[in-house]
């Protein structure tokens, strides 16, 4: 059992959250939370390394010959909604409730996994631990965890803080965006000339919408499309030659988001164009011992359709964090204290005596 000052930490905790809200950290803008991030890890004795706006823990007694946990959340948040009815960069304590832009996503995971690298750094333990707080999390930028992650240790196992009620999520969807274009030959509306592009889109829209693929996941369910933008025409009277939409791709973890795209290309018309592969699903074995760990605790593994930077690590990772998936990115987001005392409570019985 690790003896520690539960209550300390804890209101180290609640402190630190309160002072990043006051501070605007939208994605790509993460400077001054940073900043705040560093201000407390000099005043509590804590090295760091700070990559961008990202910041690094390492392990004082760090052994290679023991495998590394790696304890992650994010930094950043998405621009607040208008829907406010709160200051959202003021901290509100109601009823038991910290209110305030990225309290639940993912403040609550970013500030108690801190405070259980604080108090597991001196613990008796058979693994290195590392902490990093990342940027760009909501944006999946190229300054972000993709930065830091050519500047870490073999990672064996990634805790990522996001909001998961402190449930196991232990698979986790992909995302691929794919720009398509259908091409027509311009003409006079009236008299019918040209080849419209608009319907040269219909087949391949009407294909998406019907197309089911044929793995199903356990956890995540079915791999999804979905056409999310479409634009065409610059005015009433031109039939347009051009078409353009957008396809948001949530990928289960038994399709590549290359093989996705492959089999689009093959029974699409449209010319298509990936933004980008990276954002892979990712899951880990039911049997690997943290998750063998987190059933005897109670928990319940899930899958998350929801994507974070596990997207980005190429190891094996669990999301686990207090709040809920559902508040974030809403008007008057909110997490509540006993959530954080939960949390924190949570992870350090997780850690205790884990081998891995």
């Amino acid at each position: 059992m690790i003896n520690y000052n539960h209550n300390a930490f804890l209101n180290d905790a609640i402190q630190l959250l309160q002072c990043l809200v006051t501070i605007p950290s939208i994605s790509r803008n993460e400077e001054k939370a940073t900043d705040e991030m560093a201000l407390f890890m000099q005043n509590h004795g804590i090295s760091f390394v700070r990559e961008g706006n990202n910041i690094i823990v390492a392990d004082p007694h760090h052994d290679t010959a023991r495998p590394t946990i790696l304890l992650n959340a994010h930094i950043d948040t998405v621009k607040p909604v208008a829907t406010w009815t709160l200051d959202p960069f003021t901290p509100t304590i109601k009823d038991g409730r910290i209110y305030g832009l990225g309290t639940n996503d993912c403040g609550g995971g970013l500030v108690t996994l801190l405070q259980v690298f604080r108090i597991m750094v001196d613990a008796p333990r058979n693994y290195n631990l590392i902490y990093v707080a990342s940027a760009e999390e909501e944006v999946s930028g190229v300054n972000g965890f993709s930065r830091v992650l050519p500047l870490l240790p073999k990672i064996d196992l990634a805790i990522v803080g996001e909001p998961t009620a402190m449930q196991p999520a232990i698979a986790e969807k992909g995302l691929m965006v794919i720009d398509a274009e259908s091409h027509g030959k311009s003409g006079h509306a009236a008299r019918n000339e040209g080849v419209n592009a608009i319907y040269e889109a219909l087949d391949d829209l009407v294909w998406l919408h019907n197309y089911q693929f044929e793995k199903v996941s356990p956890l995540l369910g079915p791999t999804r499309l979905s056409v999310t933008m479409i634009n065409a025409g610059t005015q009433h009277n031109v039939v347009p030659d051009k078409c353009s939409f957008v396809i948001d791709v949530r990928t289960n973890e038994l399709y590549t988001n290359q093989e996705v795209f492959e089999l689009l290309c093959r029974h699409l018309k449209s010319t298509l164009k990936a933004r980008s592969f990276r954002l892979s699903s990712s899951s880990i074995d039911s049997c690997h011992p943290i998750v063998e760990r987190c059933k005897d605790m109670g928990m319940t593994p899930f899958g998350s359709p929801t994507l974070s930077d596990q997207a980005l690590m190429p190891f094996t990772s669990i999301k686990i964090g207090p709040g809920h998936s559902t508040r974030s990115h809403s008007a008057d987001e909110y997490i509540c204290m006993d959530e954080l005392d939960e949390a924190l409570d949570i992870y350090i019985r997780l850690l205790d005596g884990l081998n891995i």
